[in-house]
């Protein structure tokens, strides 16, 4: 079992299986902006999509794709497709309730560090039936910055109260875990299909969930 006192856990693709959502917003927009249905999103935009807050990922496709008639009419449909989701669909991970079970009981402090806007994490914890394993919820949005900077990994440790080398960030994207292996942490990468760069997650995170694995094979 990892040397842990405190977990900071991203939700989208670590906790959760959900990564498939941006193809599923993908199949909204085409509908929604036909005229944008060919559009191709460069490969480093979509990586970046994916860890902005969500006003900020909507407004980029809205300035540098021109879909929809602002960023906000384009982060209004992405919430509304968000929603249905988190609240209906999204389900967990294999292994993470047993993993979460055996954290709370071993002590450790555990918080959400997510990309993915407030609402929409409560929703998705609620579905999960995993709340009361968290206790607080940190979001990029609330935040202003998103995880390509460490500052949510840092605001989460401090509110955890426990140390840099006992505190340990939990996450599935390249972007993500470079920033906080860069800040410091010790690092767990859940390997997810949807991210790109396995080998380089691999190779810098502390420890890898590799396919077919699951956040059990720590315990």
């Amino acid at each position: 079992m990892l040397n842990m006192r405190g977990a900071i856990f991203d939700m989208d693709g670590t906790l959760v299986d959900s990564l498939m959502l941006w193809d599923i917003l993908s199949d909204a927009l085409a509908q929604a902006y036909p005229e944008k249905r060919d559009t191709v999103v460069s490969e480093e935009d979509n990586r970046l999509i994916r860890v902005l807050p969500l006003d900020a990922a909507m407004t980029l496709l809205h300035d540098r794709y021109g879909i929809g008639a602002s960023g906000e009419e384009v982060t209004a449909l992405a919430d509304a497709v968000f929603m249905d989701f988190y609240s209906n669909r999204v389900q967990l991970k294999p292994g993470v309730r047993e993993f979460l079970e055996t954290l709370r009981d071993r002590g450790v402090r555990m918080c959400i560090a997510s990309a993915t806007p407030l609402p929409l994490v409560e929703a998705a914890l609620d579905h999960c039936d995993i709340r009361r394993y968290f206790d607080r919820v940190f979001s990029c949005g609330e935040l202003g910055k998103g995880k390509d900077t460490p500052d949510i990994y840092l605001m989460a440790r401090d509110w955890l109260g426990t140390g840099q080398q006992d505190t340990w960030v939990f996450e599935d994207a390249f972007v993500a875990v470079r920033t906080a292996t860069d800040a410091g942490f010790s690092t767990v990468a859940v390997y997810d299909r949807y991210n790109p760069h396995q080998d380089l997650i691999r190779e810098m995170a502390t420890h890898y969930v590799a396919p077919g694995e699951t956040l059990v094979k720590l315990i």
